[in-house]
């Protein structure tokens, strides 16, 4: 089979594999182990007020149940992709996948607060490694454009609404099962993907072989990613100007300064430069930080404004996510990966972020008293499809023609930006607003009796300002990626012969 732009009819160049029969079969796998680590990031939060009220745990530590992962996940993702680059990413991803199952049954298991919380951090741990072998496999085994489009259109779709997926199943496990279920369900996952990695999964030539990790450059990067992703996690309980929060940020920049630095003298870098220096690369990260940043916060309020403001069930608040899942997938598999080969990818990029914003400014009118159907799906459609259009080029495109020796730190970069975004984003517009919220109601409160009224739509308030610096986010994002993202489509870029090589090595 041809893995050229012929298809799979034309001849076989010169110098290069046929492509593997099964690489469909080996997607399912890939895609099964992106879906356990992306809706991971969100399934125990609709859990967590059962976990708090089981292990008795405090206001003040339950966010550990969150940001131990969060922080484990983001900051150890560059270290994982290069251990990917080194050992080879098949092995890697079946450790990934095996620790990942051990520390979820771990934390269903968990009879204390600390138990979850160290449970949490390592499936961080082996999210890091397995998340990048997931992304390098696919961009090694789907070489052709076509089918390239194809798979990357699913992992897009995965992405993007696995956090949505997560809001669903977490929903309906605490609802008819119990909350140690959101971690349990891992397990079989794992086990399946497994068995398929095994079966199905190939290693390509040009992982490191002799090679040796960068330990300083992992100690500074890694140090420095997690100081940051703490801070921001620490800014949403504590405030921006607290002395802990601006040290933890200070320290991060002076590490990933220095790291910079260090990468630019090391025999073996952990991050080689010139791959934040691609234009089209650099553009796609920074849109994935960006578009990222507006949709986690979204989804924070949402859950709240269903449950707390509307009323809804743990399942009923999970389904309301649905049309959003829908949406993406639809724009990720039957839009952009029809329509990559055919046009640049800033022309879905861009008008993917500026339907999404559309999304986002139309929640920016609900109210305490919003119809679902006809306020809040609307705006979910609009986002998802934005989100879909978006996500497939951005990972299609921050991986294109990378070499294989660099395929998982390239696929770590990625999601360290989706990551970061995402703490971002959930510190960021929850600061903004619970104090938006705080301002609505000293100014509109006149007596206790008020209190019923006053605070419900302080609260929307809030969430209605977050909401607008959501979509100024995703202005932003969409500004970034039709100026720095100029690749052109497949079949107009790099000759068939010289794409070729550049993506099997």
């Amino acid at each position: 089979m041809s893995i050229g732009r012929t298809g799979e009819r034309g001849p076989v160049p010169a110098g290069t594999e046929a492509a593997d029969p099964r690489r469909w079969w080996g997607l399912v796998v890939i895609a099964l182990a992106q879906l356990m680590v992306v809706l991971d990031a969100t399934i125990v939060n609709i859990a967590l007020p059962s976990a708090q009220a089981a292990l008795h745990m405090s206001d003040g530590n339950r966010q550990w149940v969150i940001t131990a992962y969060t922080l484990a996940f983001g900051g150890l993702l560059l270290l994982g992709g290069r251990i990917a680059d080194l050992v080879g990413r098949k092995r890697t991803f079946v450790i990934g996948l095996i620790g990942f199952a051990l520390a979820s049954a771990l934390g269903g298991a968990a009879g204390s607060s600390g138990m979850l919380f160290g449970a949490r951090a390592l499936q961080g741990v082996f999210a890091a490694v397995l998340a990048p072998s997931a992304l390098s496999l696919l961009t090694t085994t789907f070489t052709d454009p076509r089918e390239r489009g194809k798979a990357f259109g699913i992992y897009g779709a995965l992405a993007g609404s696995g956090s949505a997926i997560g809001f669903i199943l977490g929903g309906l496990l605490t609802e008819y099962l119990n909350w140690r279920w959101c971690l349990y369900v891992n397990v079989p996952i794992a086990i399946i993907a497994v068995l398929g990695a095994f079966a199905l999964l190939h290693d390509r030539p040009g992982h490191g072989g002799t090679a040796r990790l960068d330990a300083p450059g992992a100690v500074l990067g890694c140090g420095g990613l997690v100081a940051i992703v703490y801070g921001f996690s620490e800014a949403e309980p504590r405030g921006w100007t607290d002395p802990l929060v601006l040290a933890l940020f200070a320290v991060g920049i002076v590490l990933l300064v220095v790291f910079v630095w260090w990468q630019n003298r090391a025999p073996d870098p952990l991050l080689p430069l010139h791959i934040v220096r691609d234009r089209n690369r650099a553009g796609c990260f920074l849109t994935m930080l960006l578009a990222v940043i507006g949709m986690f916060g979204l989804f924070l309020f949402m859950t709240y404004y269903l449950q707390v403001i509307l009323g809804y069930s743990p399942v009923r608040a999970g389904l309301g996510f649905l049309p959003l899942t829908a949406a993406i997938i639809i724009g990720s598999t039957q839009i952009s990966a029809r329509l990559l080969n055919r046009v640049a990818p800033r022309m879905l990029m861009v008008p993917g972020m500026l339907l999404a914003c559309a999304g986002l400014l139309l929640l920016t009118r609900m109210t305490v008293h919003s119809s679902y159907t006809s306020e809040i799906l609307p705006a979910l459609l609009l986002l998802g499809l934005g989100m879909g259009l978006t996500f497939m080029p951005v990972f299609a495109t921050a991986t294109a023609g990378v070499a294989p020796r660099d395929s998982g730190v390239t696929s770590a970069t990625v999601n360290t930006a989706q990551q970061v975004g995402g703490s971002i984003g959930t510190a960021l517009l929850n600061t903004i607003a619970t104090t938006s919220a705080a301002a609505y109601v000293t100014a509109h409160l006149r007596s206790p009796a008020d209190r019923a009224t006053v605070v419900p739509a302080g609260v929307v308030h809030g969430y209605t300002v977050a909401i607008w610096w959501a979509a100024a986010v995703m202005l932003l994002a969409a500004v970034v990626a039709g100026l720095m993202v100029t690749a052109k489509p497949p079949r107009h870029g790099v000759p068939a012969k010289a794409q070729v090589r550049e993506s099997v090595g």
